[in-house]
């Protein structure tokens, strides 16, 4: 049940934001910029993580994952070293993906072309 519980809230992500894109005259970098921020918003109000559990890891894929997990570090960076904590802790549970998905494109730019 956890898995179509998963399916249906990521599939529902994924609607409202195709609603974003073809009712507003906003960009793919604006819509995943304002997931950033309601993901960050739902770990703040502890919203996420109750989804998380309830509706299985797959709610962990979607861009809004990735706010709630950069509200996440600044959260423990803050306990642990204080105001400035926030900052120097802020990609530790996101920098694997972050160094990934670099690295990624730029052997995928090597290997394809692009079109004119």
């Amino acid at each position: 049940m956890k898995i179509f519980s998963s399916f249906i809230l990521v599939g529902l992500i994924c609607f409202i934001a195709s609603i974003i894109y073809d009712t507003t005259k906003w960009t793919s970098g604006h819509i995943t910029s304002l997931f950033v921020v309601v993901g960050a918003f739902l770990g703040f109000i502890g919203i996420y993580d109750y989804l998380i559990e309830k509706c299985g890891y797959g709610l962990s894929l979607p861009i809004t994952s990735f706010g709630n997990q950069l509200y996440k570090s600044a959260l423990n960076g803050i306990h642990s070293n204080g105001f400035f904590g926030a900052f120097k802790d802020l990609y530790v549970t996101t920098s694997l993906g972050i160094s990934s998905a670099i690295i990624l494109s730029f052997l995928m730019s090597l290997v394809c072309k692009p079109k004119d």
